[in-house]
């Protein structure tokens, strides 16, 4: 099924006992809570720490991380101690699910506009400015908020409905709730260095990218270029179409962009701030494809099945020394891999149901695997000095890499369920 910006699961169960030619059918939807922009806005402040629902990106900074909670807002933990990590607050934002962290401003979605937050005091947060309007793909399809209000939060609702093998429901709208079939159990739509201090350091499936004085965002076509040389008040400059389609994440590094989307990766040349320009791109087979880079290599994960089709499972290693024709070295076979990071000659890949993997990449082409932590569906990891942060379904693992034979889980905080 094609995938669904609207973030409504419907999850369907057919009766096993079914009278004559009648079927009981039982669905689970969301219903929209909406609130007006101003109260919303007026309400984007930290609050108390809360539980973790739905793990979504993710944001290193400093002792502190900032993990979106899909469609809710930004959780901050401190992880000054890792095998401690604590909740420190919330901060609630309706409808964000992608964010980057420059100095002490967090920039964030808010459905379809950008929202600045000082988080110089992770106990006192306070907005400095919105851009409305930026981010026109974050309507749903055929769904279009009230101008005037947006979507607070979703009730979950649970219902039986009875009928006809010969009858059908129409689920475009049921009184006024919007229904979806699911084929996927995500809510959302669905690495760079640290080398500029200023800069949070964002995971492989991020769709913000921060770079000089610039955040480069992508859509599903479109890679959006914000002026962020006062920190505190981004301006919007322009947009560029990214013709491919199926944009899925952007990784910053030195002055270059890889981009990558279900059908390729994509290099641009970002020293001209303003106008990013197309250098080269690498061609694969339908699947989900989070990259990174680091010198002259990129590493691209391809991962089949669910909303990208496709049945890749594989790692692909790229030589990008000539930027204009990136080629490939080898293919390593995987489960169901996701974001993927490296530090030095480790490179760590998420690979769902198998954990998190740590191989030895010191050889771009023998790449050999060191250690495997299983229990938990891995889904984004960002490394740094020995300590890995990774989201899974199950909540945020804190791994202790700096004996990579020997690395272990030392701290998380799990999904607590509504």
């Amino acid at each position: 099924m094609k995938r669904m910006d609207l973030a409504l699961l419907l999850v369907i169960f057919l009766a096993a006992a079914c009278s004559k030619d009648t079927v009981t059918e039982y669905y689970t939807f969301f219903r929209p809570v909406y609130k007006t922009k101003d109260a919303v806005k007026a309400n984007i402040k930290n609050d108390i720490a809360q539980d973790i629902h739905q793990p979504g990106k993710l944001v290193w900074k400093d002792n502190y991380v900032y993990l979106n909670d899909v469609d809710r807002g930004i959780h901050i933990l401190d992880v000054s101690d890792p095998a401690n990590i604590r909740a420190v607050s919330f901060i609630n934002i309706p409808g964000c699910v992608d964010i980057a962290v420059n100095d002490h401003y967090l920039y964030a979605d808010c459905y379809t506009d950008l929202v600045t937050i000082d988080i110089a005091d992770p106990l006192h947060t306070t907005v400095k400015q919105f851009l409305p309007g930026v981010f026109p793909h974050r309507y749903y399809n055929n769904f279009r908020a009230d101008t005037g209000k947006v979507i607070q939060e979703w009730v979950r609702v649970d219902t039986v409905v009875k009928r006809r093998f010969h009858e059908t429901i129409s689920f475009a709208r049921y009184d006024g709730w919007m229904l979806y079939s699911s084929s996927s159990s995500s809510f959302a739509p669905q690495g760079a260095s640290f080398a500029q201090r200023a800069f949070g350091i964002a995971g492989s499936t991020a769709r913000f990218a921060l770079m000089n004085q610039r955040m480069y965002t992508v859509s599903h076509a479109d890679l959006k270029v914000f002026n962020i040389a006062t920190a505190a008040a981004p301006s919007y400059v322009k947009a560029l179409p990214l013709a491919s389609g199926d944009i899925e994440t952007i990784c910053p590094y030195q002055d270059k962009l890889f981009i990558g989307s279900q059908t390729g990766m994509f290099i641009y040349d970002a020293k001209s701030q303003d106008h990013p320009l197309k250098l080269g791109q690498f061609t694969h087979v339908r699947s989900c494809d989070p990259v990174i880079a680091d010198n002259n290599y990129a590493y691209v994960t391809l991962k089949g099945g669910g909303i990208c089709g496709g049945n890749s499972n594989q790692l692909d290693v790229l030589d990008v020394s000539n930027l204009m024709s990136p080629q490939l070295i080898k293919t390593y076979p995987l489960s169901a891999p996701s974001g993927l990071s490296k530090d030095g000659d480790l490179l760590l890949i998420c690979d769902g149901t198998g954990g998190l993997k740590i191989f030895n990449a010191a050889k771009p082409d023998a790449i050999s695997l060191i250690k495997q932590l299983a229990g938990f569906e891995a889904a984004d990891v960002i490394a740094h000095n020995g300590i890995a942060l990774v989201t899974a379904k199950d909540g945020l693992h804190v791994i202790d890499y700096s004996q990579p034979t020997a690395a272990k889980e030392i701290g998380k905080i799990l999904v607590t369920q509504k």
